[in-house]
Order: C-alpha cells, then sequence, then structure tokens
C-alpha cells in the first residue's frame, strides 16, 4: 500500500494529532467517589502520543528517520502538536477528583523491575512530559507500577532498531509489520493482565499508552474503563 507509515510509526503512533473530542471532554470533570464506595475498579485509559524523550536510546535514531520521511518542517509541525496533546493531558489530570492513595498508574513500556521509580525520573529529567506526570502523580500519593514484560519490550527494541538500520525491501517491512502487530497484541495482554492481577476492588488505576495500543478486549470485566481524551486508535 502507499504512503503507508513505516513501522515505527505503526509501533508507536508518534504521528497521530490531537483526538478531535479532546477539547470537548477537557471541560468535564471527573469523580471516582461512587466507584470506589461500591467497591468496584475503575480504569482511567489515557491513550498517548510518545515525543522523542520518550524513545530513550532509541531518540536519535528516530528523529533522524522522521526527517527523512517528512522533512524538517514536517518533523517541527510533530514536534508542536505532541506538545499541545500533552499541554491538554495536564489540564484533563488537573481536574482528576480520585483519593490518590488508592490509586495505581501504570505506563507504556515501563516494565516490572523493582526500579521503576528511577527509570520514570531518568525519562523525566530527559525531558519526558509523560514521566513527568507520572512523578506529580506520586506526589499526590498515587502507586508507581511496573507494567509491562520485559522480555517483550526487550524484544520490541530489537525489531525497531533493526527497522531503523539501513533500508530494507518492501517485502521484508511487511513481515516486520506483520510481526510489530503481533508483538503489540501480546504485550496488549500482558499488560491487562497486570492490571488485573493488581489492581483492587475499590481502587483506581490510570494507564498511559500509545495510541496503537488496544486494551479493553483484555481487561476483566468487572474493570470499568473511563476515556478522557478519547480512545485508541483501534477501538
Amino acid at each position: 500500500m502507499e504512503n503507508r507509515p513505516d513501522l515505527w510509526y505503526l509501533c508507536y503512533g508518534t504521528t497521530s494529532i490531537v483526538h478531535p473530542k479532546t477539547q470537548a471532554i477537557l471541560r468535564a470533570k471527573m469523580d471516582a467517589s461512587q466507584d470506589l464506595q461500591s467497591q468496584r475498579r475503575q480504569l482511567i485509559y489515557f491513550p498517548i502520543v510518545h515525543n522523542q524523550a520518550d524513545m530513550g536510546a532509541l531518540s536519535e535514531s528516530v528523529k533522524k528517520a522522521s526527517l527523512q520521511k517528512i522533512g524538517r518542517q514536517g518533523w517541527k509541525r510533530k514536534v508542536n502538536l505532541i506538545d499541545k496533546f500533552w499541554d491538554e493531558i495536564e489540564k484533563t489530570l488537573e481536574t482528576l477528583s480520585v483519593p490518590f492513595d488508592r490509586v495505581r498508574v501504570y505506563q507504556d513500556g515501563l516494565p516490572v523491575s523493582w526500579k521503576e521509580a528511577p527509570i520514570v525520573t531518568e525519562l523525566a529529567k530527559s525531558g519526558s512530559r509523560n514521566h513527568a506526570l507520572l512523578l506529580g502523580l506520586v506526589e499526590k500519593g498515587a502507586l508507581l507500577m511496573g507494567t509491562e514484560s520485559l522480555e517483550l519490550l526487550l524484544e520490541e527494541y530489537e525489531s525497531v532498531k533493526k527497522m531503523l538500520s539501513s533500508g530494507e525491501s518492501s517485502r521484508k517491512k511487511g513481515q516486520q509489520t506483520s510481526d510489530c502487530s503481533d508483538l503489540l497484541e501480546r504485550r496488549d495482554k500482558s499488560i491487562a493482565q497486570r492490571i488485573n492481577d493488581t489492581l483492587r476492588p475499590g481502587e483506581v488505576g490510570i494507564i498511559f499508552l500509545g495510541m496503537l495500543h488496544e486494551l479493553e478486549s483484555w481487561l476483566a470485566k468487572d474493570i470499568q474503563v473511563v476515556y478522557p481524551v478519547g480512545r485508541p486508535l483501534k477501538s
């Protein structure tokens, strides 16, 4: 298919623009007190767009690939759109009315490792607005949760690194895209299972997850999912 995004964009959705429903939803305040009283489990789901700092060791390679694909002006426009996107997520979080001592925070790309806090702190210092927000939630009393399988994240890292290396044939890229889709589903299942196992009755989870993930199909039926800035692209 012509103009099909490359593997990186398919995996991470970094070219996504702000969801059209965001502005309207930002005006609505969320109050989870009734769900806490009823001992239901609630998950507040933020589909996100990654900025360059989120890419860690692949940051410069991703920027180089983006410049080759969309040019310098396109890159600047994308960076500005992503910044505006995070401005809106910050505003949305300010409206949350939840008892943060009963909140668990889950994060795209954060492995279960017992080193979650240092990882988040380092990325926040490097300029990740996503991870800076995580630190803010923790300061309010929320519990930071390791979210993903380290093995699956390493598998994805190697896959993306290959894609960003020297040019490959369309046929090989097509196979990589298929592999990426399969890996994304395995990650979604793993993330959902982590939430199913750790989010307790009466608690609220907050998750930040890339636009191309689709988590709800794998979550336990008793978990109520709320989308304050629109749904993932697949839903």
